[in-house]
């Protein structure tokens, strides 16, 4: 059910503290940590805590905690002193999601081309 924890999510894990992950943020809606196969020189995931499965699933349960996930994406980049960063949502297998868990990954650190991939 949307909203409760799910045994077989990764995020999840993490969120309870049973998966290992480098948190550089977190606050009591959301937890932001180091992608372990980073894209660019800053590459945060910030993720509710919340199981939610993508970022319309979270938007139109919790408008609260989808804009507290965006505000902490700022906070990371701001963190990282990255001046220019990119904050990516993927939603479905096809669009490139491989946890089914709603995240935003912080990119910057280096020039990002547009379009993305």
């Amino acid at each position: 059910m949307a909203g409760e924890a799910q045994d077989d999510c990764l995020f999840c894990k993490i969120v309870a503290g049973d998966v290992p992950a480098t948190v550089v943020r977190e606050t009591e809606t959301t937890v932001a940590f180091r992608d372990i196969n980073p894209q660019a020189p800053t590459h945060v995931l910030v993720i509710p805590k919340a199981h939610y499965p993508d970022a319309a699933s979270l938007a139109a349960a919790e408008p609260g905690i989808a804009a507290d996930v965006l505000r902490e994406a700022g906070e990371v980049a701001a963190e990282e002193k990255a001046e220019s960063y990119r904050i990516v949502f993927n939603t479905g297998a096809g669009a490139g999601q491989t946890v089914f868990h709603t995240h935003a990954h912080v990119l910057g650190g280096r020039g990002l081309q547009w379009p993305p991939g």
